[in-house]
């Protein structure tokens, strides 16, 4: 420990400042997108939804948030990362708190739907809807800007566990949110926990703008820290954020590299998704836990997903100090990372003795999830060139956010007719017995499209 902060001191250590900016953006990404589940048993109540009208509104949110990952990555791209993340933030906060608001847009979209002629569904259905795609199309920007912004700041050796600090802010965020939501609603009504979630954006932004500058042109940045930066950089170093060469769609799609990041994300997004929109329903459905006291265990459930990716961004520099390539150290840490899920086959079967022993069960299987992610996306930037590292994360964010429309409309369906047998604990074992072997799947693919480390460099 003591090596690494004598390093630090002799080269500086702005570039974990951007790193702190990019994990409080992503805790405020999932601050935001967390609401409505912790609020779902409520609203469904409130609003008579379905097990299936919950999926549907859900999984406007992931289709509309997997078309726009593909566009973000690109826009991002274009903009730079600088006035990209700005973007984006904007679009995200205000479509937070148009949740507030969902009943009266409804309504008004259902009368403009009358005049065309055409069937209305329930104004609650529609305005959650339309909330939920506006929010989704701002909160595709987070990754391929946070992405890109480790990949210009940090050298390849450090990405991962960069990308470990700044996606267990979605850990942090989904902590906080079953401490703040329940209680804001409880106090102050849902309207209230909305609009005081989305508007927290605004604050991070101010700090991104006055802080965040491309590594060439940063004045708070030591010339000994920019060469540490560039170290193993083989790429031509820029001095601004001028909009960058475009990639072609097609000729991104045509790397195996690709389709191996992208089949990932497909089979394990939707995973994490599953837990974030659906625990607190299945708290309430199976053990009858509601409002306030789903607090403490999603909280717990949660903060274990800390370990998770923070240890997993640093455990595939065990294997590079071995003598691995990034790619090839990355991939045995995912091997082992992929094992760990399957502890939450266990958790229908063990559940009927207390609701924490699934809670636990599954945080380990959420925590080997954050593991995981933090080393396939990083697994992008070991083998794209940076012009192109925002790009991909979009093709495999918008694969993974059909994945997760895939399993949520599967959930809600599975919910709905186990629920009417009176068998709800059958439809949460098969989803589980699904999310706990996912990720072998997935590294299975991966490693059969990419056998051995192979960096892209004819784009």
């Amino acid at each position: 420990m003591s090596s690494i902060q004598s390093l630090n001191a002799n080269i500086g250590r702005y570039r974990w400042t951007i790193c702190a900016l990019i994990f409080f953006a992503t805790t405020v990404n999932y601050l935001d997108r967390q609401v409505l589940s912790l609020l779902a048993p409520d609203l469904s109540k409130e609003f008579g939804w379905t097990n299936s009208d919950y999926a549907n509104i859900t999984a406007v949110f992931q289709f509309v948030y997997a078309i726009s990952m593909l566009f973000a990555g690109r826009i991002i791209d274009v903009l730079g990362t600088r006035t990209g993340y700005i973007a984006a933030i904007i679009v995200w906060s205000i479509g937070a708190i148009m949740h507030a608001y969902a009943i009266p847009m409804g309504e008004l979209t259902n009368n403009l739907l009358a005049l065309a002629g055409i069937a209305a569904v329930p104004a609650s259905i529609v305005g959650f809807m339309l909330s939920r795609a506006v929010l989704a199309f701002g909160e595709a920007g987070n990754f391929p800007a946070a992405i890109k912004a480790t990949a210009e700041y940090f050298p390849k050796k450090e990405r991962s566990f960069a990308t470990g600090i700044f996606n267990s802010g979605a850990n942090v965020g989904a902590i906080l949110a079953p401490l703040l939501v329940p209680w804001i609603a409880a106090h102050w009504g849902w309207q209230t926990a909305f609009i005081l979630v989305g508007a927290v954006g605004f604050v991070w932004m101010g700090f991104w703008f006055v802080f965040y500058d491309v590594p060439q042109k940063q004045k708070r940045l030591s010339q000994a820290e920019l060469d540490y930066i560039n170290s193993d950089n083989e790429e031509p170093v820029v001095a601004s954020e001028a909009p960058a060469e475009k990639t072609s769609w097609f000729k991104l799609l045509s790397y195996r590299q690709t389709w191996a990041f992208a089949s990932g994300k497909f089979l394990t997004d939707g995973v994490w998704w599953f837990y974030l929109f659906w625990l607190p329903k299945y708290l309430e459905a199976q053990f009858g836990l509601h409002k306030t006291e789903i607090m403490v265990p999603l909280a717990v459930l949660y903060s274990m997903t800390m370990v998770g990716s923070i240890g997993g961004g640093w455990f595939p520099t065990y294997f590079m100090n071995k003598g691995y390539n990034p790619y090839e150290g990355r991939i045995r840490a995912m091997l082992v990372i992929a094992l760990f899920p399957l502890v939450v086959l266990l958790a229908q079967p063990f559940g009927s003795y207390s609701y924490w022993i699934p809670v636990i069960l599954i945080g380990i299987g959420a925590s080997a999830h954050q593991a995981w992610s933090c080393n396939i996306f990083t697994t992008v930037s070991d083998m794209f060139p940076k012009k192109a590292v925002a790009s991909v994360v979009g093709i495999g964010g918008m694969a993974g956010g059909m994945g997760g429309v895939v399993l949520s409309k599967l959930g809600g369906w599975l919910f709905d007719y186990y629920g009417a047998l009176g068998q709800i604990y059958t439809g949460y074992a098969i989803m589980f017995g699904i999310c706990a072997v996912a990720y072998l799947a997935a590294l299975g693919i991966m490693v059969l499209l990419v056998p051995k480390y192979k960096p892209i460099s004819d784009l």
